[in-house]
């Protein structure tokens, strides 16, 4: 039976893991073997993993692949995805290559621009804080610049405070709404530090403003920066001839462009379908922020809340014909460091970002979402012509078989088999149920 307990923190990882162990599993020598078979057999290596969140007992592995041929902008990238989904770095793959010899992917980022709020309550006249504002403004900017002093010099800082009146959503409700260049930085503790002393500096100067009346203050909620980015943009497209789009001899060049384009069109116009259409998009997208070290939850909130900018959940890709060239394209908000936090601190992390020739937050964008582009065209072209299970399931298989426990006689026989036939987990159970009965 579960029990609470005191000071869990406090104890070290090898009491943690007996208390767990002891609690929760029936067999607590397996338990404690799993956990431990995990660990890092690099002490010093453990070590760094174990300081990375709290209350640490072991790692959790995902798998690190690769998808080469991405000819981004005229320069070639093999690009790293930590996922654990099968088909997704076979499908990023072969979306790569269907490009490479058509012009490959072409890329810009539109802009860079990070937000931050300090969330506060006011109850007086509006006139009034606003000309307090004003006059506050350019000493909250300077009580920063021991903040914004390193990263002005690499080209960044605080580029604008405004003040919003929210009153119409919350009575008494305001803003600090200020906008930020981080450069190659994420950048979210120094924008959330930026915000807190604006907070204090701006409650300090109000309590000593004598135009404010005696029921005028000024109540700070909150100060914290926003994942919501869409003005830390990234464009990423592919274009050619629509009878270069011919390579499935099942259907034409055009035949398959205008599909495609009703494809894209539903998932435009249908929620139930941009989810799932956009879920495949981060596929792609996920894998690649998790290699690179990367909050790849603030980038699917940024993303999803993007997708719902005009009122209605929509795709975040487009695609149409303009005289003859099919164009694919996809503008997604997207938020990256390639310094700071895990970046300089996970070793594959440090790998993945060499791998992509050590890329500025800028070029780190491009690759992110040509990912997510390269993912999305795959799975359409699957959907359109043969569905969307052949190929997964193919890539299934292994895991399936794993869950067996096939030998290795087995399974090169059963891979064999699905070749040339459809994989379904009762198909499998069934072949492997012949295979083993015929063996006796």
């Amino acid at each position: 039976m579960s029990k609470s307990i005191s000071g869990f923190s406090k104890l070290s990882k090898s009491k943690k893991i007996d208390w767990i162990v002891d609690t929760y599993f029936v067999n607590k020598e397996d338990a404690k073997n799993i956990l431990k078979q995990y660990w890092n057999s690099n002490e010093k290596l453990q070590q760094l993993h174990d300081e990375f969140i709290e209350n640490t007992i072991s790692n959790y592995y995902l798998p690190l692949g690769v998808a080469p041929n991405f000819l981004i902008n005229n320069k070639l990238y093999t690009i790293p995805m930590a996922i654990e989904e099968s088909s997704v770095v076979a499908a990023a793959s072969k979306a790569a290559k269907f490009w490479l010899d058509r012009g490959g992917f072409k890329t810009k980022v539109i802009s860079t621009e990070k937000i931050g709020q300090v969330h506060f309550m006011y109850h007086g006249n509006f006139e009034n804080l606003q000309r307090f504002f004003e006059k506050v403004k350019p000493q909250l900017i300077g009580e920063t610049k021991s903040i914004t002093k390193n990263m002005e010099k690499r080209g960044g800082g605080i580029l604008k405070i405004e003040l919003r009146d929210k009153t119409n959503e919350i009575k008494g409700y305001y803003q600090l709404h200020a906008t930020f260049e981080t450069v190659d930085a994420m950048g979210a503790n120094f924008i959330n530090s930026c915000l807190e002393q604006f907070a204090n500096t701006f409650k300090k100067e109000a309590e000593k403003y004598d135009a404010f009346g005696p029921d005028e203050n000024i109540q700070i909620v909150m100060s914290i920066l926003s994942n919501y980015v869409p003005n830390c943009l990234v464009r990423a497209e592919v274009s050619c001839p629509v009878e270069d789009l011919n390579e499935d001899s099942t259907i034409s060049g055009r035949d398959f462009a205008q599909k495609f384009i009703q494809a894209v069109k539903i998932a435009e116009v249908e929620p139930y379908r941009a989810v799932t259409h956009n879920k495949g998009i981060m596929n792609g997208i996920d894998a690649v922020v998790l290699a690179t070290g990367n909050d790849f939850r603030a980038v699917e909130a940024g993303v999803h809340a993007y997708a719902a900018r005009n009122g209605i959940y929509s795709s975040l890709t487009h695609a149409k014909i303009d005289y003859g060239i099919f164009k694919f394209w996809i503008e997604i908000p997207l938020a990256l460091g390639t310094i700071g936090g895990l970046t300089s601190l996970h070793p594959l992390v440090k790998l993945s970002l060499e791998l992509l020739h050590k890329p500025s937050a800028k070029e780190l964008m491009q690759i992110v979402a040509v990912a997510g582009l390269a993912q999305n065209f795959a799975a359409l072209r699957s959907l359109i012509t043969t569905g969307i299970q052949e190929g997964h399931m193919k890539m299934h298989l292994m895991n399936i078989l794993n869950q067996f426990n096939v030998n290795e006689h087995e399974k090169s026989i059963l891979i064999e088999h699905f070749k040339v036939n459809i994989v379904t987990h009762s198909a499998v159970t069934d072949a492997l149920k012949k295979l083993r009965v015929k063996s006796e």
